[in-house]
């Protein structure tokens, strides 16, 4: 079958590789009919996520057609359209009992490599490196799903597949962004980011009723697309310093609540700021450029809440945490447990309370996806969000 492979740092390519099987009894087969390059997917692109290995088939975020089950799989049946979630999740520890599901106990099979780096293991998710479990992504024709029976979102099938693709990832994350701020009605949210976390971010924010929603963002089309998600104002950090024009903005207090939705490969409007982490990262004394969580620290109102969606890998430098804990901030975050929100979030899509599509600017097939992945990680030619068709 074709799928998109990372064969090294700024090298995808759409390759042969073997058809997945049924492993386990728990496992299903899906048919893929439709999936999306992500923006934590250029993270692997560009070298900042450890642990790649030559070959790994990308892709976490996808939906399709289950043609195979394994011969303990119950809930779903053959012929059914679902939507895959990115985390994988066993169901019977102590965290899936909690609904943690992105930090199951028994979902990544290489839990010791993701211990030795973070303490203790985290859930296995798809196409996503070894740390996560290595388990074969979905920017592919076919994939195998493990416990099958519990992630995957059966969808109805006169559903459009771009109407509900998003369920998988960074819908269910950008609401979850927007969930961990606790946001109330009234409040003033600062989002940094309008690319599609962002942007559900921001829809997010303003379904649970924030009264000034301010967006950090210097794409035009971007912010354009942050406009009619809902955002109240816009700063441009390429011709502002976002300090000074929140303040401004929230005459003088700054936001209560704040959302990373930028994570590692940050710039800024500061050119010698941004100069200094490319430096640190090119020589390894950091492994990610926090720019825009360190604007979010200095920004945010004393007993504010700052949410943090964008991934981080590993080890940013320099982060303002004094000041953190001098205001009394509370900080949240992690990968999304993204079955926790899906039910609710399938209601308000498909009555049309959240616009899933929008967002959409390029659509090809799998043979295309190396030159999009391009395109995407570049920002040309518009581009925001990238649904492949295999």
């Amino acid at each position: 079958m074709r799928a998109l492979t990372w064969q090294g740092k700024k090298d995808i390519r759409c390759e042969e590789v073997p058809e997945p099987e049924i492993e386990e009894p728990r496992d299903a087969i899906i048919k893929v009919t439709s999936c999306a390059i992500c923006g934590s997917d250029l993270h692997l692109m560009n070298g900042f996520i450890p642990t790649m290995c030559k070959g790994d088939v990308l892709g976490h975020e996808f939906m399709g057609e289950v043609v195979e089950i394994g011969s303990q799989v119950v809930r779903l049946k053959v012929g059914d359209k679902v939507v895959v979630p990115f985390t994988i999740w066993c169901g019977e520890c102590e965290q899936c009992a909690r609904g943690n599901y992105s930090v199951c106990q028994n979902s990544n099979r290489n839990a010791e490599l993701a211990e030795k780096f973070y303490g203790y293991t985290t859930a296995g998710l798809f196409g996503y490196s070894a740390i996560t479990g290595g388990y074969a992504g979905g920017q592919a024709e076919f994939v195998r799903v493990p416990w099958a029976d519990n992630a995957p979102v059966v969808v109805p099938k006169d559903v459009p597949d771009e109407q509900v693709l998003f369920l998988g990832d960074i819908l269910p994350t950008g609401w979850q962004a927007a969930a961990q701020a606790d946001i109330q009605p009234g409040d003033t949210v600062a989002v940094w980011g309008a690319g599609p976390v962002g942007l559900f971010a921001i829809q997010s924010a303003r379904i649970m009723g924030a009264e000034k929603i301010i967006v950090i963002e210097k794409q035009p089309e971007r912010i354009a697309m942050a406009r009619r998600a809902g955002a109240t104002d816009v700063i441009d950090y390429s011709k502002a310093n976002v300090l000074e024009a929140l303040k401004e903005l929230t005459g003088g207090k700054g936001p209560e609540k704040c959302i990373d939705a930028v994570g590692i490969e940050a710039d800024g409007g500061d050119v010698l700021h941004t100069l200094f982490d490319r430096a640190l990262t090119a020589m390894k004394f950091e492994t990610e450029r926090p720019i825009a969580l360190r604007e979010a620290i200095m920004a945010c109102q004393p007993g504010g809440t700052i949410s943090i969606p964008g991934v981080y890998g590993g080890i940013p430098a320099f982060l303002p945490f004094g000041a953190a804990f001098q205001k009394g901030l509370t900080l949240r975050m992690g990968q999304t447990h993204v079955n926790r929100w899906t039910d609710d979030l399938l209601r308000r899509v498909l009555e049309g309370e959240i616009d899933t599509t929008f967002m959409i600017t390029h659509r090809g097939s799998l043979e295309d996806g190396p030159e999009l992945y391009r395109t995407f990680r570049d920002k040309q030619d518009g581009c925001v969000k990238v649904v492949l068709t295999p």
